[in-house]
């Protein structure tokens, strides 16, 4: 069975990969805290037009990467 966090990993793996976004960006895109508490406290921007650029990157990348063959995800039965 797929999971959203598989879907997520595949998101996460692709980026490191496959791009040159910075981790924070990739970790920023998935909602993850980033960074201790100490980072925490001076980080005061939400990476708003790079979260955008890498998603769109992404959707770019899942677009030209389709095929027509759809393979169903759920278990049949």
């Amino acid at each position: 069975m797929i999971t959203t966090h598989d879907f997520r990993s595949t998101f996460r793996d692709w980026a490191a990969e496959r791009t040159n976004f910075p981790a924070e960006v990739a970790e920023m895109a998935l909602a993850h805290t980033v960074g201790d508490k100490v980072e925490a406290a001076y980080r005061r921007g939400d990476l708003f037009e790079k979260r955008r650029e890498i998603m769109a990157a992404w959707a770019n990348f899942i677009d030209h990467n389709k095929t027509a063959n759809v393979v169903s995800i759920w278990k049949e039965g």
